[in-house]
């Protein structure tokens, strides 16, 4: 899901993509963020960018 956001889809596309509701794309990107104290999208793909390398 985080490639997809980094990527610049909306919620909207990811769930179409996904077969997701747009509700589901939320929650699961505010859980994502919540578990690693991200307080931003951005951080969050900064953060996962990161540990990639």
């Amino acid at each position: 899901m985080l490639a997809h956001i980094a990527a610049g889809l909306s919620h909207k596309q990811i769930a179409r993509r996904l077969g997701i509701s747009v509700h589901t794309v939320s929650t699961y990107l505010r859980r994502i963020r919540s578990k690693r104290t991200a307080p931003t999208v951005a951080h969050l793909i900064h953060l996962s960018h990161t540990e990639d390398c």
